[in-house]
C-alpha cells in the first residue's frame, strides 16, 4: 500500500521562500509520477507541479518561474522548492501519485490522474 507523508510548510512572509517534500512509501520501483495540488479556503484543489521518473516537469501557469518540481527516485521523494511566495499561495499542499495508464495524461495535472494521495501541509503566506 502506497503511503505519501508531507513535510515542509508552515507560515513565511511574502516574497519568502519553503520547500515542501513528499515521501512515498509502499513502492518497489520508480515508474511512476508525482504531483503536488493545492486547496485554498472556498476553492477547488488545484494541480501545481509534477514530475515522472524521467523527470520530466509540468507546472501551472501560476507557479511558472517561481516554483520547482524535483525528485529523488533513490528516496521515494519528491519536493517543491517554493520561491517569490504571495498571499495567493496559501493553501493546504498535497502531494500525490499515479502510474501510467491509458488515458492518464498526468501532465495535465488532473486530480483524476493521481491514485495515491497525502494528508496536506499548511502554507501560509502574510503580508
Amino acid at each position: 500500500q502506497v503511503q505519501l507523508v508531507e513535510s515542509g510548510g508552515g507560515s513565511v512572509q511574502s516574497t519568502g521562500s519553503l520547500r515542501l517534500s513528499c515521501a512515498a512509501s509502499g513502492y518497489t520501483d520508480s515508474d511512476y509520477y508525482m504531483g503536488w495540488f493545492r486547496q485554498a479556503p472556498g476553492k477547488e484543489r488545484e494541480g501545481v507541479a509534477g514530475i515522472d521518473d524521467d523527470r520530466m516537469t509540468t507546472y501551472a501557469d501560476s507557479v511558472k518561474g517561481r516554483f520547482t518540481i524535483s525528485r529523488d527516485n533513490a528516496k521515494h521523494t519528491a519536493y517543491l522548492q517554493m520561491n517569490s511566495l504571495s498571499p495567493d499561495d496559501t493553501a493546504i499542499y498535497y502531494c500525490a501519485t499515479g502510474r501510467r495508464a491509458p488515458g492518464r495524461l498526468w501532465w495535465l495535472l488532473h486530480s483524476a490522474d493521481f491514485e495515491n494521495w497525502g494528508q496536506g501541509t499548511q502554507v501560509t503566506v502574510s503580508t
